[in-house]
């Protein structure tokens, strides 16, 4: 630990005090790779939302331009044309009663859960197992769809779900530091115009305070957004 300790303390001293723009942040942030695993990139944003208010609630989900870097487990709950449908299109395991047993039996080894509207009746009780790890199913987010497959083969490509928290932040995975830098902005601006356009009417005031960028082990770099 001290040794990446001193390592994290060499990188924050390149790290500017006051916001940069994006190229510069990609840039002083793949200064931060060497590394033996490739780290994930993540997104920060601060909002000036009151997240104690259902108006206010700032929720969605988005297919990078460049994906993840990293292939997501899905799981299904479908039947019939549905079901084969969202094998077809990769579903890592599609069921029914079976699936649900499995859920309730402590089974969390995915990434993303979708169901069909017909399902939601077997699905609901699930909410207390998928809910604390935000694996739940919602018709907002889009994992609440008759059209399984499609929704399959948007978060194999990469799609990524975001909700606030309490304190009114969004956080999400854009990238891997391995990507091209010019991926790498692209996935972010992506994202910031995705929320930005999802601003909820009820907020007054700035709505992005701030943007900030980090990998898995790396100090933060704010971005002018």
């Amino acid at each position: 630990m001290a040794r990446e300790s001193k390592r994290y303390r060499e990188q924050l001293k390149k790290v500017p005090e006051s916001a940069v723009d994006l190229s510069k942040a990609v840039g002083i942030l793949k200064g931060f790779g060497g590394l033996k695993f490739d780290q994930t990139v993540e997104i920060h944003m601060r909002l000036g939302v009151d997240a104690k208010q259902a108006d206010q609630i700032v929720r969605g989900s988005i297919v990078l331009p460049h994906g993840i870097g990293k292939t997501q487990r899905v799981v299904v709950f479908a039947k019939g044309d549905a079901a084969n449908a969202a094998r077809e299109a990769g579903a890592d395991e599609v069921g029914q009663e079976d699936l649900s047993k499995k859920i309730l039996g402590g089974w969390t080894e995915f990434d993303v859960c979708i169901a069909s509207p017909d399902m939601m009746g077997l699905v609901g009780p699930l909410g207390r197992v998928l809910g604390p790890r935000g694996l739940m199913p919602s018709p907002r987010a889009g994992t609440v769809t008759p059209d399984v497959a499609t929704a399959v083969r948007e978060y194999k490509a990469g799609k990524v779900e975001f909700r606030n928290d309490a304190g009114g932040n969004v956080h999400a995975v854009v990238g891997r530091l391995s990507f091209d830098a010019q991926k790498l902005e692209e996935n972010v601006t992506a994202f910031i115009d995705f929320v930005n356009s999802i601003k909820p009417t009820a907020v007054k005031g700035t709505y992005v305070r701030n943007v900030t960028l980090a990998a898995t082990m790396s100090p933060g770099v704010q971005i002018a957004a």
